[in-house]
């Protein structure tokens, strides 16, 4: 099944740090980019990091499966290993992350790893994994 792409519009303060962050430390292509705005490509989708040095988050969280998690945050469901290489790299990049690399929900149908870290306008990101990914959408 072919999924058509999201696009997330996003405030940051620094379009450098972005570039950096987006581009580099995840690996995000860039597409089109302004002044104001830069295109990436998070895995065949488009997210765009615009310039809103005003845009304060408020930041909030909710508790699940024993963590505080972040809200508002955004990311991508990967497969496994592409997760574990990506937990790799950021930790060995020195990325300090809100939830470290874990697993969630183990035993149960909703199984996956996870982690959420921030980027440097403190925009929160999971990326994820699932152990079995037909159970994305199970209820536990």
């Amino acid at each position: 099944m072919s999924l058509p792409p999201f696009h997330l519009a996003f405030p940051v303060d620094d379009l450098a740090a972005a570039r950096r962050f987006y581009g580099e430390l995840l690996g995000c292509p860039e597409g089109r980019s302004a002044e104001e705005w830069i295109d990436f490509d998070l895995y065949g989708h488009q997210i765009v990091a615009h310039l809103a040095p005003d845009a304060a988050r408020a930041r909030a969280t909710n508790p699940v499966d024993g963590d505080d998690v972040p809200v508002p945050h955004f990311g991508i469901v990967l497969p496994m290993e592409q997760w574990k290489t990506l937990a790799g790299r950021l930790e060995q990049a020195g990325v300090e992350f809100v939830i470290e690399p874990t697993i969630r929900f183990e035993g149960q149908p909703g199984e996956q790893a996870t982690m959420f870290f921030l980027d440097p306008a403190g925009n929160a990101l999971e990326f994820k994994a699932m152990t079995d990914p037909a159970k994305l959408f199970a209820r536990n």
